[in-house]
C-alpha cells in the first residue's frame, strides 16, 4: 500500500490554511496514496487561547474536518487528519487536540484525543503548557481498518512506550504518530524515538509533522517545528523522510513486514510480571 504524508507549516488562522492543506491532499491522492495523513494540529498552531478560542469549532461545525471528509470521498481514500484543535464543552474552556481517520466515503471511522500533554520547559525563553489549553484524552484508540489495523497517538504521546506496546498487544500494525514536534527536541530525539516504537512493537510507525516557523496573525510569537515527516518499517528502518519542506512524502508498505519482525523478535508475547522495586 502507498502512503502519503503532507508536511505543513500552519499559522494561527485555519481558514487561511485549509487550502494548502486541501491542495497536498489531491497531490498526494494524484501520486497514487491510498492512506494519506497530515500532521498534528492540521487547522492551526496558535500561543493565544482568546485567539483560539474565536477561531476553533466544535466537531459537527468545524471547517476543515468537513473539508477533509469531502476531500476522501471525492478522492476514495482513506485520511488521518493528524489532529485537529477543538472546541468542547468543559466546563474550564480546554480544547480538544483530537485526530481523526476517515475512510473513502467521507465518514469518521474513528476518534482519538491525545492523553499526554506537552507540559515542559525546552530551555530558557521555550516554555510550554499544552494542559493549560486543551485536556488530555483517557482511551486508547485501534482502529480496524480494510488494509490492518491502526493505532492512533499524536505527538508527545511517543515518549509513553507502554501507550504503543498496548495498541501492538491488541492488535496494531501500523501507528500514527501525527506531530508538531519542536525544532530542539526534534533534533536531538524525534527520530530515534519513532524508531524505538517501531522496533519495540514491530509495527510501521508513520509520522506526519509540521515544519519550519508558524507565524501568529493574532500577535504571538509564533514558534518552530522540526519537520522530517517519517515512516519507518516494523524492523526500524526510516523508509522515507520528509526533510523541512512543506510537501507530501511517499512510502510504500507491506504488512508482511509486521509478521517478519515479529516472528524474528516475539517480545510482545514475553512480558514478565516484575516485582519492586519498593
Amino acid at each position: 500500500m502507498r502512503v502519503g504524508l503532507v508536511q505543513l507549516c500552519v499559522t494561527d488562522d485555519p481558514a487561511a490554511n485549509l487550502p494548502e492543506t486541501l491542495r497536498l491532499v489531491r497531490v498526494a491522492a494524484e501520486g497514487g496514496a491510498q492512506f494519506i495523513l497530515t500532521p498534528e494540529c492540521t487547522n492551526g498552531l496558535s500561543s493565544s487561547r482568546k485567539h483560539q478560542a474565536t477561531v476553533f469549532h466544535h466537531e459537527a461545525d468545524d471547517p476543515t474536518l468537513a473539508a477533509l471528509q469531502a476531500e476522501a470521498a471525492r478522492a476514495g481514500v482513506w485520511v488521518l487528519v493528524g489532529s485537529l484543535a477543538m472546541l468542547t464543552h468543559d466546563a474550564d474552556g480546554r480544547f480538544a487536540n483530537r485526530s481523526f481517520l476517515i475512510d473513502p466515503q467521507g465518514q469518521i471511522a474513528a476518534r482519538y484525543d491525545k492523553i499526554h500533554m506537552f507540559d515542559v520547559d525546552v530551555s530558557e525563553t521555550e516554555r510550554y503548557r499544552e494542559s493549560e489549553g486543551y485536556r488530555p484524552g483517557t482511551q486508547a484508540v485501534l482502529a480496524k481498518t480494510p488494509f490492518g489495523a491502526v493505532g492512533m497517538t499524536v505527538c508527545y504521546d511517543v515518549r509513553f512506550a507502554y501507550l504503543y506496546r498496548r495498541l501492538a498487544q491488541a492488535g496494531a500494525q501500523i501507528l500514527t504518530v501525527p506531530a508538531a514536534f519542536n525544532h530542539i527536541t526534534g533534533a536531538a530525539h524525534w527520530e530515534v524515538l519513532l524508531r524505538a516504537r517501531a522496533i519495540e512493537t514491530g509495527c510501521f510507525v508513520l509520522a506526519p509533522a509540521q515544519t519550519g516557523f508558524h507565524a501568529e496573525t493574532s500577535g504571538g510569537k509564533g514558534r518552530r517545528t522540526y519537520g522530517h515527516s517519517l515512516a519507518i518499517a516494523p524492523w526500524g528502518e526510516v523508509l522515507a523522510d520528509g526533510g523541512v519542506q512543506v510537501g507530501v512524502t511517499f512510502a510504500e508498505i507491506d504488512l508482511d513486514r509486521v509478521a517478519q519482525a515479529r516472528g524474528r523478535v516475539p517480545s510482545l508475547v514475553h512480558d514478565r510480571s516484575v516485582a519492586g522495586p519498593e
